[in-house]
């Protein structure tokens, strides 16, 4: 998962009762969040949380699981105020240091100069614990990773560190390992050298290759090369059988070109009829982006019932439809 954050950005337990910080929802509540969560219904997903919160205020599991939501709604400062709240209690986890990081990261993109700055060394912190708690993580690997890319050198950046860390994520995850050195090829404007890992992740028998065609079409779409990026996006969407995540993101990047719209609301409508939606492309997002691609097209009816329907399923949500998901550059 990356992040749009600027490109020069790119602890303790409560004294009260600290074994109350333990999560004490059930694993069918668990999973009935989750659900909710992957199936865009926010305001379901509070709801449950609030009643496991009310009964444990001091749940590090309801509470990063809240934060999650609020990442989904682009609700910053609420998310981070519930990440902050788990990793209080549960400072020895390393997703909840991960998610902490991510919420940081996008508030960081969206404030002035200055308070990014300083919000640049809490990302970098966060981080790096998620990494230093849990060495296979692969995710927190990777968002460590995307940081050293895109940082410069006094706030933590720098090539030869993200280097070694795509060296240690070779054996646990070759194509994490690929595109993060595709990230740095990409960086450092050596753009054949960053075109053919983005092309190697295709082949890579543990990587799903609708996610490396996508990358690849936006990897096209940043280099302004309209006709691969088509091209790439479309064998992304035949890679993709179950109509899932890539699909959307694929979507979004021929949104972001202001190409082939009616190819981007098709890809829209199959991944939300789909089984396969997932809090990396909340629904209710995809529903406002279809609303304005929609309404580009003449549609205003059909533009009001999809912001109806994203409404229905997360009435805080106000982001703004045409942005990218929290997937690509």
């Amino acid at each position: 998962m990356a992040f749009a954050w600027k490109k020069w950005i790119a602890g303790c337990v409560l004294v009260a009762g600290s074994f109350s910080g333990f999560a004490v929802l059930t694993d069918p509540a668990v999973n009935e969040i989750r659900r909710a969560l992957n199936q865009g219904r926010a305001d379901d997903a509070l709801q449950l949380l609030g009643t496991a919160l009310d009964k444990n205020s001091n749940d590090a599991q309801a509470l990063n699981l809240r934060c999650r939501v609020f990442f989904a709604e682009r609700r910053w400062d609420e998310a981070i105020g519930s990440c902050e709240q788990a990793v209080k209690l549960d400072s020895g986890n390393s997703n909840y240091h991960l998610w902490l990081g991510r919420a940081y990261g996008e508030k960081a993109d969206r404030v002035a100069f200055f308070t990014a700055y300083r919000m640049a060394k809490q990302i970098h912190a966060e981080f790096e614990q998620a990494v230093n708690l849990d060495g296979k993580n692969v995710e927190a690997l990777a968002d460590l990773g995307e940081y050293y890319i895109e940082a410069p050198s006094f706030l933590g950046g720098g090539y030869d560190k993200a280097e070694a860390l795509a060296a240690r994520l070779d054996s646990l995850s070759p194509e994490h390992a690929a595109a993060m050195r595709a990230g740095i090829a990409e960086q450092k404007k050596d753009y054949a050298t960053a075109e053919n890992l983005f092309k190697s992740r295709i082949g890579l028998g543990a990587t799903s290759a609708a996610d490396a065609w996508m990358d690849l079409g936006s990897f096209y779409r940043r280099r302004g090369r309209t006709d691969d990026m088509v091209a790439a996006l479309k064998s992304g969407a035949v890679a993709d059988h179950v109509h899932g995540v890539p699909l959307a993101d694929g979507a979004a990047t021929l949104m972001r070109a202001k190409v082939e719209p009616q190819l981007a609301i098709e890809w829209m409508k199959q991944y939300l009829a789909s089984n396969a939606t997932s809090e990396e492309a909340p629904p209710f997002v995809v529903h406002t982006r279809l609303a304005t691609l929609l309404q580009q097209q003449g549609d205003q009816a059909g533009a009001d019932r999809e912001i109806a329907a994203a409404h229905a399923l997360a009435k805080d949500f106000a982001g703004p439809a045409g942005k990218a998901t929290n997937t690509g550059r």
